[in-house]
């Protein structure tokens, strides 16, 4: 009898694994993903503790002393290794002490693509206790002045290349007294400096310790700007503390010293600065660092330098899927892709085309105090909800009205909890260890960003201005920004699901969905601005039965712009204000426009005579 229980015992422990495995198929991955969070937050917490005050440089300086001769970045042809890096932004730092229109400790513009002079002259700016602000090297005139005021810079450097961007503003800059710096031996316009014969005759000597002592962990480290699709970028400022907790990024996804991370976003850009620069510092990973993205040239420079890791952001993996395929699609080193933006079907077809790569798609902003990341692998997903994460990092999803534009609150004056299944406006606590830092010199949009009331009186919030939704299985979904989805017919249309729907109907590379205003309507009317596939025509009898087939009628875009190419930020994200505004009048768009007709079952152009129709009323939409 005592062995017949023993035995029956046993089966039920051989048992339990099994049941866990049925009723919590996750569970194992999230205790593995707590236990990283948890061992990345110990790290973090010794690291403050340590005196002097440790900073993301002081984890570059330890791997200059403990892998001097490793690769630590590769651009074209040339190579430079820990040593080297550290050895070249000794010398720029030591120009600068030398230079008469810079002080340690001064804020700094840096205005450059994607060059080693970016990373040396971050790291030598870092060496002598300075905030740097990552300006776009795209951006030009109204904005380059607008982003290097709001960050009370004092010195500008300059790539060789950006030299006309900076005469444009020259007698503005000069007139505040800025220090103008260029990356060349020399320069024949007045009030801009040739630097880098000064950088090559300038010492290699270490810089001392004592010159960023100033520094404490509240100090800002970096600028670094939103990319500015519904208006003049905004400066978010990221403290030493900030730049401290990201060191772990990559570590945290697996990524080691023996890795090689492809680095082809820009690095003004958090994507590339925070994800690739700074966390390869942690992992010692060698960064292949590409001036830009280039779709036809991505896979052979993976298969050049036997690249593992690949990072991308918005569009770029729809790029990389609508080049033509060839035989060698799978034979390449990488096994894994981080990244945020890539959408399920562009997602499958990725993965069957390219091989089994594992993806890890992350949610996060550069302001925000709130992220997660899909470590299940779940497509379409940016993450799951994990108990103990969400003790550490308290958010919540709550129901937004986008007629209203504001939360939905209740009878008490606090938000409403959106249901399992339901989208909600993501909103995260804002607490000592998820502090939000708001941007430089802009209160009004500072207070925008802070939500009050929302579960009790007088908690604050980080408004993260983004949909979400959480399903029951407790996978978390992006669904728009806030400002994305707009109201049709009393119901509201989220337009990436829009969008990911028209680019299935097989003529469509790319769409991107956004609301018009028509005259005498409520609202605003959906509309899309579309890149057609090579050697494909516009159908519109297709285009009918494919939208009516898989969308609402309030849902369908009345309108459709055919471009040649997409609008996108310097970053890939789709533009949509200037779209809006340019709204879908014929006579001052010279794209070709098509209108839904329900009688043709078809989409038809849009001509002079129907848009007077419209906007007289005699056409009701």
């Amino acid at each position: 009898m005592e062995l017949h229980l023993i035995s029956l015992a046993l089966g039920l422990l051989l048992l339990v694994p099994v049941a866990l495995k049925i009723l919590f198929p996750y569970l194992w991955l999230d205790v593995l993903f707590f236990v990283d969070i948890m061992r990345i937050f110990v790290a973090f917490v010794s690291r403050r503790r340590k005196k002097p005050a440790f900073f993301a440089l002081d984890r570059f300086l330890e791997q200059v002393a403990a892998v001097p001769d490793k690769s630590f970045m590769v651009f074209g042809d040339e190579r430079y290794t820990f040593a080297l890096v550290d050895e070249q932004s000794n010398r720029i730092a030591n120009a600068l002490r030398a230079h008469p229109g810079y002080t340690p400790g001064d804020t700094v513009a840096l205005f450059m693509g994607n060059e080693p002079a970016f990373v040396t002259t971050w790291l030598a700016l870092a060496k002598l206790g300075s905030p740097v602000a990552l300006l776009n090297s795209n951006i030009r005139s109204k904005s380059l002045l607008h982003c290097f005021n709001c960050c009370r810079a004092t010195v500008l450097i300059a790539a060789t290349e950006l030299r006309n961007a900076v005469e444009e503003v020259l007698s503005s800059l000069t007139e505040r007294g800025t220090t103008i710096l260029l990356m060349s031996k020399d320069c024949d316009t007045p009030g801009i400096q040739g630097f880098s014969a000064q950088v090559e005759e300038a010492s290699d000597t270490p810089i001392p310790r004592s010159l960023r002592s100033h520094l404490t962990f509240k100090s800002p480290a970096v600028y670094i700007y939103t990319s500015g699709t519904t208006g003049l970028p905004k400066a978010a400022v990221l403290n030493q503390n900030r730049l401290l907790s990201a060191l772990a990024v990559l570590s945290s996804n697996g990524i080691t010293s023996k890795d090689i991370f492809y680095l082809n976003l820009p690095l003004y850009h958090t994507a590339g600065f925070i994800v690739g620069f700074i966390g390869c510092i942690e992992t010692g990973s060698t960064i292949i660092l590409k001036k830009k993205f280039s779709a036809s040239q991505f896979w052979d420079d993976c298969r050049k330098h036997n690249v593992t890791v690949i990072q991308y952001i918005g569009e770029v993996m729809r790029y990389l899927c609508s080049t033509p395929k060839k035989d060698n699609d799978k034979e390449h080193k990488v096994r894994l892709a981080i990244g945020n933006g890539i959408r399920a079907e562009v997602w499958r077809e990725f993965l069957n085309r390219f091989g089994n790569i594992q993806i890890r798609e992350f949610y996060a902003s550069t302001e925000g105090n709130v992220g997660f990341v899909n470590y299940v692998g779940k497509i379409g997903a940016v993450g799951r909800v994990n108990f103990f994460y969400r003790k550490l990092f308290p958010y919540t999803l709550v129901k937004y009205d986008t007629e209203r534009d504001e939360p939905v609150r209740d009878a008490n004056g606090l938000c409403v909890k959106a249901l399992k299944g339901e989208t909600g406006l993501l909103v995260s606590k804002i607490t000592d260890i998820a502090p939000f830092l708001g941007y430089v010199q802009n209160e009004e949009q500072n207070e925008r960003k802070r939500l009050r009331n929302v579960l009790k009186k007088g908690d604050l919030y980080f408004n993260t201005g983004d949909l979400l939704k959480i399903d029951h299985d407790n996978f978390i979904y992006f669904q728009d920004r806030v400002g994305d989805t707009f109201r049709w017919k009393g119901e509201n249309v989220a337009t990436t699901e829009v969008s990911d729907i028209l680019t299935l109907s097989g003529c469509l590379q790319e769409a991107n969905v956004y609301g018009v205003q028509v005259p005498g309507h409520e609202g605003r009317i959906g509309m899309a601005a579309a890149t057609l596939k090579k050697d494909v025509k516009f159908d519109g009898r297709r285009m009918y039965q494919h939208v009516v087939s898989y969308l609402p009628s309030y849902a369908r875009p009345r309108f459709i712009r055919i471009q040649d190419a997409m609008e996108v930020t310097g970053t890939f994200k789709q533009m949509k204000v200037k779209l809006m505004e340019q709204g879908f009048n014929p006579g001052s768009i010279q794209d070709p426009l098509y209108i839904l007709d329900d009688r043709a079952e078809s989409y038809m152009l849009l001509t002079a005579e129907i848009y007077k129709s419209i906007m007289s009323g005699s056409i009701k939409l």
